[in-house]
């Protein structure tokens, strides 16, 4: 039986020099907004991230994690919390990032977010103000990343998903998954 070996990184995360001046230090928050930017003195993000959850600076939000520990490497975070999907505005409003979009869903799936096990609505969103339903798509990774393209074809997007498609069966609860294809069917980059 054949052991797994882990590649181990040829440095610490921390010993990268960092991207922005580190004499500006942290944000006393992340900006979701081109007020709150002006407020810190920003022109534009490196990285805007994208998410289906409100936005609480809090520990127990994957995307407060994510904007901390990305601005500790001193890179300008914005964040852009639920937004309205239905057009590219929103997606637009802290203006192109320098680096990337980083973009999911939230804390949970959204498809298991939305329904029930029997495939009916929800009445409410534990991620969202005031518990109102209806906050995010069906597949709001995809359709974020579908608005992110069309406010700025040329800016990369990364996404943060809760698993991998090759990972899990490809009918879930809510039904198939379009995008779904068994990871044989990718093609290994070459470099």
């Amino acid at each position: 039986m054949s052991s797994i070996s882990l590649i181990q990184p040829d440095r610490d995360l921390f010993s990268w020099p960092q991207y922005w001046a580190a004499c500006f230090g942290p944000a006393p928050f992340l900006p979701m907004s081109r007020e709150e930017m002006d407020q810190l003195g920003w022109d534009s993000c490196d990285i805007i991230l994208v998410t289906g959850d409100a936005y609480v600076d809090h520990p127990s939000f994957g995307m407060a994690i994510c904007g901390r520990m990305l601005e500790a490497q001193g890179f300008r975070v914005g964040i852009i919390a639920q937004p309205d999907w239905s057009s590219k505005d929103d997606f637009m409003r802290l203006g192109k990032p320098n680096l990337f979009f980083g973009v999911t869903a939230g804390n949970m799936d959204s498809m298991i977010n939305r329904y029930t096990a029997d495939r009916r609505l929800r009445h409410d969103d534990a991620y969202t103000p005031d518990n109102v339903a209806g906050k995010r798509p069906d597949r709001a990774t995809l359709v974020y990343t579908q608005r992110c393209k069309e406010a700025w074809k040329d800016v990369p997007v990364i996404l943060a998903v809760l698993r991998l498609v090759c990972a899990v069966p490809h009918i879930m609860i809510t039904g198939p998954i379009p995008c779904a294809v068994p990871c044989w069917w990718i093609r290994k980059p070459t470099c």
